[in-house]
């Protein structure tokens, strides 16, 4: 009797955990369908007249889809940037076996473990004397260097499970190193790349802080967070157009998300276990 009652209990503590992380997302959804007043008068209730009003607001005051593109290319270009320079690294680094080649890989997922706001104001001094601040294309690069990290370490565990000899006949053929990594190593990341990317790109699609600094009040480079940003008042929040603007921000990245989101388990596994 005791062992038919725990995989009940377990579902009903499942089932109310469920309800308490859907909750926030239940209350922006039946938010994007009411006004201000309703909203105010009673955040939990359903709507009383769904209005559409709210998404034709945030389309026109967030200037969509300008922001949208702009999001797009930070996430395509710091997601590409960052599977480039991972790979590469996490290649080199698991094919070279010298104390030299072990000390860089430290180094380099060694960041993983230091809090962004540690380091934050020094960032944006470096990004500013590089005249990487205000732009698109320079917030990117600067993806590039946060989210290197863990791609290396994942690149690095999955490459330890490729076979050494493959190089070695490559390099018998007289195939240099990059192109070796290129035509033959490259090809067999598939699992962990698409990990990478995934994992890269939510968080670069949906990250608030890091443009916020870079970007600032760039009109010209606003992205989607800082547009919905501008609904936040000193003296008045306009929770219909937040929670409106919260879900048109979150439609993109959650397709993406259940699309591909049978790779990200199996790279992350397999890239941190084998070898």
């Amino acid at each position: 009797m005791k062992k038919k009652l725990v995989p009940v209990i377990l579902f009903i503590i499942m089932l109310i955990m469920l309800l308490i992380f859907l909750s926030p997302l239940v209350i922006v959804v039946l938010g994007a369908f009411k006004t201000y007043s309703e909203i105010m008068t009673d955040a939990l209730a359903l709507p009383q007249n769904l209005t559409f009003e709210n998404f034709l607001n945030v389309f026109r005051d967030m200037k969509y889809p300008n922001a949208f593109i702009n999001t797009a290319i930070v996430t395509l270009v710091g997601s590409a940037g960052i599977v480039i320079f991972g790979s590469l690294a996490g290649y080199m680094l698991s094919r070279t076996k010298t104390k030299l080649s072990f000390r860089l890989f430290i180094y380099c997922i060694f960041p993983m473990m230091i809090p962004f706001q540690s380091y934050m104001i020094t960032l944006v001094q470096i990004a500013k004397g590089l005249k990487l601040t205000g732009s698109v294309l320079g917030l990117s690069v600067i993806y590039w260097g946060l989210g290197i990290p863990i791609s290396v370490f994942l690149y690095h565990g999955f490459v330890k499970g490729i076979p050494k000899e493959l190089d070695e006949c490559a390099l018998v053929d007289g195939v240099g190193k990059l192109r070796t990594f290129i035509s033959i190593i490259f090809p067999l990341l598939k699992p962990v790349t698409a990990t990478v990317i995934i994992v890269n790109a939510m968080w670069i699609w949906n990250d608030f802080l890091l443009p916020l600094l870079i970007i600032g009040g760039a009109k010209s480079g606003m992205t989607l967070q800082l547009a919905a940003y501008g609904f936040i008042g000193q003296y008045k929040m306009q929770w219909n157009n937040i929670m409106a603007g919260a879900i048109l921000i979150i439609l993109p990245a959650l397709v993406i998300y259940l699309v591909f989101q049978k790779h990200i388990l199996k790279g992350m596994v397999e890239g941190s276990v084998k070898g």
